[in-house]
């Protein structure tokens, strides 16, 4: 079964950025090619039970285990020391990658406190765009017992736009709700 999101995406977003931007073939409209969350330990990095909650939490946003991620260097500053692990991460793709944004999109933003658009000033230079959240409360999934450790997440939503506006005409399109500013 399609994602609404998909269908969407097929019927009108394609249509419409084609006869926008002037494409001459369908596949020169950019698509969303993946969408990775991350969540960084950082002081709780030695603490098992936080990572175990970490991990469980984006188990329950994305349904799929998280992989852990490992330093590659050693930084005597932060305390950290190669091989040791520092975040997690989830990387979506195909129907499971559009039933996560419509969810983000219908159901995570608008349960955001004193929420007003997000920023359009979070794109890469290519077409990719950067949300943060700094707890993961926002999303339908977590209940009652996940919310006793409260972490920020961050969400890279990956085009293959090849600007800013490109990726910004795409994602617009898609629903994300930018700030007017």
């Amino acid at each position: 079964m399609k994602s609404q999101l998909y269908t969407i995406y097929k019927q009108t977003v394609v249509p419409a950025l084609k006869q926008e931007r002037g494409y001459k073939n369908v596949m020169q409209v950019p698509k969303i090619d993946k969408v990775v969350l991350n969540v960084g330990y950082g002081r709780q990095s030695k603490d098992k039970n936080y990572i175990d909650r970490v991990d469980h939490t984006l188990n329950l946003i994305t349904g799929q285990r998280p992989i852990r991620n490992k330093a590659k260097k050693s930084i005597s500053n932060f305390k950290i020391r190669e091989g040791m692990e520092i975040g997690s991460s989830v990387t979506l793709r195909g129907p499971q990658m559009y039933n996560f944004l419509y969810k983000l999109i219908n159901l995570t933003f608008p349960r955001v406190r004193d929420f007003r658009g997000i920023s359009p000033k979070s794109f890469d230079g290519q077409g990719n765009y950067s949300i943060g959240f700094k707890e993961q409360l926002a999303f339908p999934e977590i209940g009652g017992e996940a919310a006793d450790i409260i972490h920020g997440l961050q969400i890279v939503v990956s085009t293959t736009a090849r600007t800013n506006e490109e990726g910004r005409a795409l994602l617009e399109k898609m629903g994300f709700p930018f700030n007017k500013k």
